[in-house]
């Protein structure tokens, strides 16, 4: 993920689930060495709902805070780096470091951030030189400039497909779908504030109302930052979203790789997309030298360049000044702060009350100065010895995933020989990364907040453009070691496993075997996973976006694969909310294909030797708790809402019953046709 869109995240909401909680566990509970045995309630038939099986007892007791939007095991850990960041950064305020140095850019970023005499003193000061600028385009020619110059690296595509960006289009640098080994311009649709598409386009109540709220929200940040007419403003911003909304395609549709590798030449958009001066706005996003481009949604593209052409030019310049407003709003004085919690906290999350400042300033610091904060992490936390012991379980359950696809029976020999050679080149890197990025480009001073996040986006756009045509850094991290996550690369055909995330409750090395890959095992077979699943298929073991599949192998996949996307169809959190099957399925056959893998991987560490029980359940049954906890949390309405529809992962409390599809599942909890999970064997879904 690009740090620009993560600083955007920290300062505009400062209250997702990755903000850190507090520990999902019981004090009793985080002393021991394996499942979390005062987490389950035990009154529940597994059968009937294995996630209140494996979690209920903590969910009853558990009583979310005002800051949070959600609590779950994974903040038990986010916690704890949140903690250790914050001592990095304590120390380096204490160190007095030299000007231009990584501990002086640490200690001056946070101190900025928690400086509010100075943010209140200069006002709007360091924000007007942009609102002027907005304020002086009257052509389509300056108008398409100004667009241009908001370009801003995005998320990571592949990983983060919700393409959301407050700017009319997003920019993704990344390895060529068709030349991996040199770095492409991927373009994305954008222009939303509101979190996707279907908070435009939904007629239900739940999403009418916030569209009002929104208005009178953005006429609040109008009125703040002294712009006269707020209210028409605010008419004029929705009115110009919701076109844009009705342009874009669905997340799900954004998933299918077929469908995104579209290369446009430079001069082909004039033609594609009319509407839109794109000399000009290549010309203000510094990529006029730039020949090809790859674009994600192209109908996106033709459809939101039109509307630059119909749409009114105070529109679109009051579309330009609301995001920019929204964009910086932590930046800024608290009265505009708040405004912007109120209503992304508030309304969009169900958030009352923001994390204390000195956090969000730890979010920020390490949204922004990353890999400085990592490479003291990495030396400070994360001991040689952990990271042998997780290198040799990621061996396991790649011994497991080669056992599994080469007994495979269903797969053509041709088609699992390309398979089992993109496996073999996987390139896993556990912990830390071997190279780390310069900030010695990145100007911060101690007395400017918005000055250094404004500075921050424009580094991090820079350097992305560097990086155009070069050729690709095989062992490229994505995540910093400090993060609380995993991933797969498939155009680097590659996986990144944090430092953070490889600690208790997920990592333990003096707990049993069965916990440690129920938890952790079952997370890095996930991300293995990735490599086959809906979206990992589409590549090759170079990376490149080719069809190594027999017509035949393919239909099968499509086949099994569908059925389980009509199985996550099925689930229901609200009345008028479904998880989206297909929006999910590649998280989904990640779950499925990394439980199976990590269940083998399991009993081959045994090495046929008995397991000791905990609490009085087998080694098998241990596993499959494990993997439960891994998935319990709580989380407010209106945030479990934005994630059905934003999210292309399941919500947890349905990523625990993947357990249904596994047989040895059955057995472990002599699950029976009248339980209600129970699938019968030909309707329980195996991929691999």
């Amino acid at each position: 993920m690009s740090h620009f869109r993560r600083i955007i995240a920290i300062l505009l909401v400062s209250i997702s689930a990755a903000a850190g909680a507090e520990a999902q566990q019981d004090e009793a509970a985080k002393t021991t060495h394996g499942i979390a045995l005062s987490s389950m309630d035990t009154a529940v038939r597994p059968g009937d709902d294995f996630y209140l099986y494996a979690n209920g007892g903590w969910i009853k007791r558990t009583e979310l805070p005002p800051d949070r939007t959600s609590l779950g095991a994974f903040n038990v850990l986010i916690d704890r780096s949140n903690h250790r960041v914050a001592q990095i950064i304590e120390d380096a305020a204490k160190a007095n470091a030299p000007a231009g140095s990584n501990l002086r850019r640490i200690a001056d970023l946070y101190h900025s951030y928690m400086d509010e005499p100075t943010i209140e003193a200069r006002g709007l000061a360091g924000i007007k030189p942009h609102l002027d600028a907005i304020s002086a385009i009257h052509t389509p020619r300056e108008l398409a400039h100004s667009l241009g110059l908001s370009l801003r690296a995005d998320v990571d595509a592949l990983n983060n497909t919700n393409f959301h960006t407050a700017n009319v289009f997003g920019l993704w640098v990344a390895p060529d779908f068709n030349d991996s080994d040199h770095y492409a311009v991927y373009l994305l649709q954008g222009g939303l504030q509101l979190p996707n598409r279907d908070y435009y386009l939904s007629s239900s109540q739940h999403m009418v109302e916030v569209r009002d709220k929104y208005k009178a929200h953005i006429a609040k940040m109008f009125e703040l930052a002294g712009f006269s007419d707020a209210g028409s403003r605010a008419e004029r911003v929705v009115a110009l979203e919701g076109k844009i909304a009705e342009k874009q395609i669905s997340l799900a549709d954004s998933e299918d790789i077929h469908k995104s590798n579209n290369v446009w030449k430079a001069t082909d958009f004039e033609s594609k997309a009319p509407g839109l001066d794109w000399h000009e706005f290549f010309q203000g996003a510094g990529l006029e030298k730039q020949t090809s481009f790859i674009v994600w949604q192209p109908t996106a593209f033709t459809g939101e360049a039109a509307l630059v052409k119909s749409e009114s030019m105070e529109a679109w310049k009051d579309l330009l000044v609301y995001h920019l407003l929204e964009a910086y709003g932590g930046t800024l004085p608290s009265a505009i702060a708040a405004e912007r919690f109120a209503f992304t906290g508030g309304v969009l999350t169900g958030v009352t009350q923001q994390r204390p400042r000195d956090v969000r300033g730890v979010m920020l610091v390490n949204g922004i100065l990353g890999d400085a904060i990592g490479q003291l992490y990495a030396k400070r936390f994360f001991s040689p010895e952990a990271k042998a012991q997780v290198e040799d379980l990621v061996a396991n359950l790649m011994t497991a995933f080669r056992k599994r696809l080469e007994t495979v029976t269903w797969m053509a020999p041709a088609t699992k020989a390309e398979a089992l050679a993109k496996l073999g080149t996987l390139q896993v890197s556990v912990g830390y990364p071997e190279k780390w990025r310069s900030y010695e480009d990145y100007e911060v001073k101690a007395d400017d907040l918005f000055g250094n996040v404004w500075r921050a986006g424009l580094f991090e756009y820079q350097y992305q453009l560097s990086r155009i045509g070069k050729p690709v850094d095989r062992k490229e991290w994505t995540m910093e070691p400090q993060t609380v996550n995993a991933v797969n690369l498939p155009l680097h055909n590659a996986l990144n496993f944090p430092a953070a995330i490889l600690e208790p409750p997920f990592f333990d090395s003096e707990a049993p075997a069965a916990a440690n890959y129920g938890a952790i095992g079952t997370i890095i077979g996930h991300e293995i996973s990735h490599t086959f699943d809906s979206e990992g298929a589409a590549f090759d073991s170079k990376g490149r976006v080719r069809n190594w599949w027999t017509a035949e192998d393919f239909e099968h996949f499509k086949a099994a694969t569908a059925a389980l996307a009509a199985q996550y169809d099925t689930y229901k959190p609200f009345p008028d909310v479904a998880v989206n099957g297909r929006q999910t399925l590649g998280e989904n056959i990640a779950d499925v294909a990394g439980l199976s893998a990590a269940f083998d991987g399991f009993h081959a560490s045994l090495k046929g030797k008995p397991v000791p029980k905990d609490g009085g359940f087998t080694g098998d049954q241990q596993f499959f708790i494990a993997f439960g906890q891994n998935w319990g949390s709580k989380t407010r309405d209106s945030a479990l809402r934005q994630q059905v529809l934003t999210d292309p992962h399941a919500p947890g409390m349905y990523r625990a019953e993947t357990v249904r599809n596994i047989d040895g599942w059955y057995t472990s909890f002599d699950v029976k046709p009248v339980d209600k999970l129970y699938l019968a064997p030909s309707e329980r879904v195996r991929i691999w």
